[in-house]
């Protein structure tokens, strides 16, 4: 590799430091605005149509496009995992800049120390990110939930009877009731205004519900995954497809259930968290999802039932389906290596 540097990724700049092995010349600047198209005329113009260009670049905001750009002119980008890329350079002695970021970036890959991440296909990127669209706009229809519930408590009001969602119509019609009766103008602005976002969060997690549930069925992996692995729908099923798939990807199961942030810490003398919790590493969205797969094994017919009540009677639910939802991840793992690349292609 002749040419190799780094890039270091900001909204407004890219700053670059690159060295030509071959004659030692190097090079470092700023590519402004950061866009891509400033960074592919910046590519075309110093490099042309070279083949041996490589560079390094954090896996942080605004790393897809640099990728694609770098990919599309013929250079090979590499993806550093940012906490491990940090930790390399020892403890702090003085203040990093942006040169000292992209010069270590660059040094790094030189020297074959780089922590690299796997660079997903612009598709199984598509998908993660409607994954954590999703999984944002739950949390947040549970927030205005939650805050509705807090307006009847915090003014006395009595409590909802009807079951359902709140915007089934015999719980609306109540909770506008109890507004009226129990509620100062203020509380019944809240309640109302509530009621209005929970009616396009739920027309919005519709439509990207469809959307996540075609892709499942068009992704080999994920096609799969719903077929063989009890408990895990389509959306779950794309999720561990999207993150855990690809040949190589994990040497074993135990590693996987690492990235997804479902290991126990242990105790370290340089930690500030107390041992026994879980890491909560990894994507939030690839948890979310096995957790909810691991409780449905409470139904009495599920094949891990007997285990899972189990661990419920001897802990609480929420450890049993911890536990399940690790079996999940290594259960869905081995299904991926075996089928390999061959899981992210469409069908």
């Amino acid at each position: 590799m002749p040419i190799v540097g780094g890039l270091d990724i900001h909204r407004k700049q890219i700053t670059f430091d690159y060295v030509d092995t071959s004659t030692g010349d190097m090079q470092h600047g700023q590519i402004a605005p950061a866009d891509r198209a400033h960074l592919a005329d910046w590519l075309a113009g110093r490099f042309g149509d070279r083949r041996d260009v490589e560079f390094a670049v954090e896996g942080c905001t605004g790393w897809r496009y640099v990728a694609a750009e770098l990919a599309r002119a013929g250079a090979v980008a590499h993806l550093g995992e940012p906490a491990d890329t940090a930790a390399l350079r020892g403890r702090k002695r003085h203040a990093k800049t942006d040169r000292t970021d992209s010069a270590h970036l660059r040094q790094t890959l030189l020297e074959g120390r780089l922590p690299e991440c796997w660079i997903p296909p612009a598709h199984i990127l598509d998908d993660r990110a409607l994954l954590e669209l999703y999984r944002d706009l739950r949390v947040e229809h549970t927030a205005w939930v939650q805050r509705i519930h807090a307006v009847l408590f915090h003014q006395g009001a009595p409590r909802l009877s009807a079951d359902g969602g709140l915007l089934n119509e015999p719980v609306r019609t109540e909770l506008t009731a109890i507004a009226a009766e129990y509620l100062t103008p203020a509380g019944q602005v809240q309640i109302a205004t509530a009621l209005d976002m929970l009616q396009m969060l739920d027309g919005r997690l519709d439509t990207i519900r469809r959307q996540l549930c075609h892709a499942a069925r068009h992704l080999t992996g994920a096609k799969i995954l719903t077929e063989r692995v009890y408990g895990v729908s389509s959306i779950t099923a794309l999720a561990l497809t999207c993150w855990l798939g690809g040949a190589g990807r994990f040497t074993s199961t135990r590693k996987a259930v690492r990235f997804t942030g479902l290991d126990v810490t242990v105790y370290s003398s340089d930690g500030k968290r107390a041992p026994g919790h879980l890491s909560r590493q990894g994507p939030p969205v690839l948890r979310w999802c096995v957790y909810e797969a691991g409780k449905t094994h409470a139904r009495a017919t599920a094949p891990d039932h007997d285990y899972y009540t189990q661990v419920h009677e001897r802990i609480d639910g929420k450890r049993a389906a911890i536990s399940e939802a690790r079996k999940i991840v290594r259960q869905a793992c081995r299904i991926l290596t075996d089928l390999g690349d061959e899981a992210l292609q469409t069908c």
